[in-house]
């Protein structure tokens, strides 16, 4: 079993794949789409963060993937259709770098509102600046959190716990926290926000989010932050407004356009822009978040390939069978039609094995078994279910 790690993914994945047998390739840099063709071939595994993008022409390359691990919250990165289409699970680390985002987003709300940045380069470049000209406290101003998922649920938590008046908007129904407030457009929170902080997902109808239209909404001398995905704010829109005093103020951590590998050149229309903050994608780059998503979702991977478990795939039918195989193990993905269950069933009951346990789960056009039992399933009862025309694949374990 071969693993290829990209993008300086965190030793303890290494150590986590090697103890369940990988042979473990890690590289520095993200690959292209022509570069990806050429190393997959024979790869069991793919571990990959946000720089690295997979295209159906990079999963009909892979001839023996079978699970890709994002290292990171984001997803879309992978055609997560065409991998399910493929028998590829894929997993992410939804929570674990939730706490590191939130506290570089609350230390750039105090450094934005005290315009620290801009004291820091004078001090660099010479200049006693000793004035209380622009710079405010926290408590008691307006934080306005767009998305309130994992991650703008812990904000508004901490904020609170500042001083800081919590509005939120997400389009999904969600509980308020402490004393937060839910406003019933992004509109109504532009209206009433002192800081605009970002915290929604990748999906496609997100572009553009946030352009000439929300910048001008925003309270004058408001401060805006995004730690969300760089194509959702217009920054060439956004460097206008900071530039004319509308924004007294812009964090950025994510771009439309990031260089692929450390160290190339980074060009943004925000560079040299008084009180502007930029950081190179690090949100979720600290030592603690990187090692618990190496940990997490090397896990998964490890639990798949050997166990045949989705649970938390974020495109397979999520299946939670116990990691110990007493016997043997089948699991079957399949087209998600009646009479399949039955279909497996009858096959090993005609090879006289005893069902032990059996797991089922349905996702969209597709279904997945997972069952154990007593004894040996021979190689002639997964060929007779791979010929079956609602097979995606059959695979079999032993204790």
């Amino acid at each position: 079993m071969k693993a290829l790690l990209l993008e300086n993914i965190h030793p303890v994945a290494v150590e986590t794949l090697e103890r369940r047998g990988f042979e473990v390739d890690l590289r520095a840099p993200s690959m292209s789409e022509d570069e990806l063709v050429a190393a997959l071939p024979g790869v069991t595994v793919l571990g990959i963060r946000s720089n690295t993008t997979i295209t159906p022409r990079v999963l009909d390359a892979a001839d023996a993937l079978q699970a890709i691990g994002c290292f990171c919250i984001g997803t879309n990165q992978v055609d997560l259709a065409a991998a399910a289409a493929r028998g590829v699970a894929v997993f992410n680390a939804p929570y674990s770098n939730t706490r590191s985002v939130v506290e570089l987003v609350i230390g750039e709300i105090i450094m934005l509102a005290r315009r620290l940045a801009e004291k820091n380069d004078k001090m660099h470049a010479g200049v006693w600046d000793k004035s209380a000209k622009g710079s405010h406290e926290i408590r008691g101003r307006t934080l306005g959190i767009v998305g309130y998922g994992n991650i703008g649920t812990q904000l508004s938590n901490l904020a609170e716990a500042l001083g800081l008046r919590v509005v939120f908007y997400d389009t999904a129904d969600r509980l308020a926290h402490g004393n937060a407030q839910r406003m019933r457009t992004l509109e109504e929170l532009l209206a009433v926000a002192d800081v605009v902080s970002l915290h929604v997902d990748g999906r496609p109808g997100n572009a553009g989010l946030f352009g000439r239209e929300q910048f001008a909404a925003m309270k004058p001398r408001s401060l805006f932050i995004n730690a969300a995905r760089g194509m959702v704010v217009d920054t060439a829109a956004l460097a206008e407004f900071v530039a004319s005093g509308h924004i007294a103020g812009a964090a950025l951590d994510v771009f439309p356009i990031e260089p692929k590998a450390q160290g190339d050149g980074f060009e943004s229309p925000l560079r040299g822009l008084d009180n502007v903050i930029l950081t190179p994608h690090v949100g979720g780059s600290t030592q603690e978040a990187q090692e618990e998503i190496g940990w997490f979702v090397a896990g998964k991977l490890g639990g798949f390939v050997l166990e045949g478990r989705t649970e938390l795939s974020v495109n397979l039918p999520a299946v939670q069978a116990p990691q110990l195989i007493e016997g043997s193990r089948l699991g079957y993905l399949h087209v998600n039609v009646p009479g399949v269950l039955a279909e497996v069933n009858t096959r090993l009951a005609e090879q006289g094995l005893n069902v032990t346990a059996q797991y089922l789960a349905t996702h969209g056009e597709q279904g997945y078994v997972v069952t154990d039992v007593a004894g040996p399933v021979s190689a002639a009862q997964l060929e007779a279910l791979g010929a079956s025309p609602h097979t995606v694949w059959a695979r079999a374990w032993r204790a």
